[in-house]
């Protein structure tokens, strides 16, 4: 429990591999994909292009998302082997980080989270080391290119005092006071609404439902009585945050889940000291939550990674979460036009309609219907 061989570790990595290559070339391009690769000038958007040009396909559109991804996964294996003793755990860790719904779908869909998630890992890797220089550099990359990152000034403003890092503290608060007379960051408004019960819901969606709720009880064990590094005050930070805000408004989840995922390795480590405390006639009932929320937080990684035979066995499901990634496709294909394509699904069908692969895929579909 709470370990991985290297051989098994090795074969996940693999099968990690192969899973998301499968997905980035086989998920139709989603309509938030779609919008910003027309109507965006973000770096999501260019690099969207950047790989595009390559070759025209669903992959190439993703192949830069992707090796951020592949990097998360290996910055975030150095930070456990800060955290870990052994080398079991850290494989073990470093795959429940690799497998989470959420950084599944960040990884094969283009976003913003999958380039803030890297840099955020590199600078508490960094900041361990007292690189000064480079974290000053990557807080000016997350200024610029996420404008959520005020989340991130405020975790490492309130870190500094606490830590009394002068270097931190002036680079944090200097960040901080040109998000605000920039009038950059996360808008805040509304008032009162269902909100906060979605970002549970989101939340259970990046971790899976039980997960989170540990997830969400070790940040809070943290803060009452545990060790606090500087992962944990950003993660918390921005879940804190994130739920606050939701009270009054809508949450994009992209905002706040880059910030709040990789404390991952800081609930492992306090699931490993809750049991390790204990004589093994006590650990039953930790051992049976474990395999509990493993198991559920397994079937959750195995929708997330079949969910296209699934979404087509339910039969087309309208409230499935796919369907708004294969139905304009399949629509395209069928009909080539309809007015639903060119009205509520705009921007997919001017990706496909200008798509050499899919209109080739298109034409072959229309021959095998021609043969039949």
């Amino acid at each position: 429990m709470l370990s991985l061989t290297k051989n098994s570790f090795y074969i996940l990595i693999g099968l990690y591999i192969l899973s998301t290559l499968y997905l980035a070339s086989t998920t139709p391009i989603s309509p938030h994909e779609a919008k910003l690769f027309f109507q965006d000038d973000s770096i999501v958007s260019w690099l969207m292009h950047l790989g595009y040009n390559i070759n025209h396909s669903f992959l190439s559109l993703r192949i830069v998302f992707l090796l951020f991804g592949y990097l998360s996964v290996y910055l975030y294996f150095k930070v456990a082997k800060s955290y870990f003793n052994t080398q079991d755990i850290i494989f073990f860790s470093t795959m429940v980080f690799a497998f989470l719904p959420g950084m599944i779908t960040a990884t094969v869909l283009a976003n913003i989270s999958i380039i803030v998630v890297p840099l955020v890992l590199a600078f508490v890797l960094l900041y361990e080391r007292r690189y000064y220089i480079a974290i000053a550099l990557i807080m000016v990359a997350l200024f610029f290119i996420h404008e959520a990152s005020v989340i991130f000034f405020i975790s490492t403003f309130i870190y500094s005092l606490i830590a009394r890092d002068k270097r931190l503290f002036v680079l944090s608060s200097s960040f901080l006071i040109a998000t605000i007379y920039l009038a950059k960051g996360i808008a805040i408004g509304g008032r009162p609404s269902g909100h906060f019960a979605d970002i549970f819901g989101l939340y259970a969606g990046v971790f899976s439902p039980l997960l989170f709720l540990y997830f969400f009880y070790t940040n809070y064990r943290i803060l009452l009585r545990e060790k606090k590094h500087l992962i944990w005050y950003i993660s918390f930070v921005a879940l804190i945050v994130s739920l606050v805000l939701s009270i009054r408004q809508k949450i994009y989840i992209t905002d706040f889940a880059p910030y709040v995922l990789i404390s991952i390795v800081s609930m492992i480590e306090v699931f490993q000291k809750s049991l390790l405390v204990r004589l093994p006639q006590y650990q039953s009932t930790y051992k049976r939550a474990y395999y509990v929320v493993m198991s559920m937080f397994v079937f959750a990684t195995m929708v997330t990674i079949l969910h296209k035979p699934i979404y087509y066995a339910l039969g087309k499901p309208h409230n499935f979460f796919a369907h708004k990634l294969y139905y304009p496709y399949q629509l395209y294909l069928d009909d080539g036009y309809t007015k639903a394509l060119q009205t509520k699904y705009k921007y997919q069908y001017k990706f496909y309609n200008s798509s050499e692969i899919v209109n080739k895929t298109k034409n072959t579909v229309s021959k095998i219907h021609n043969n039949l």
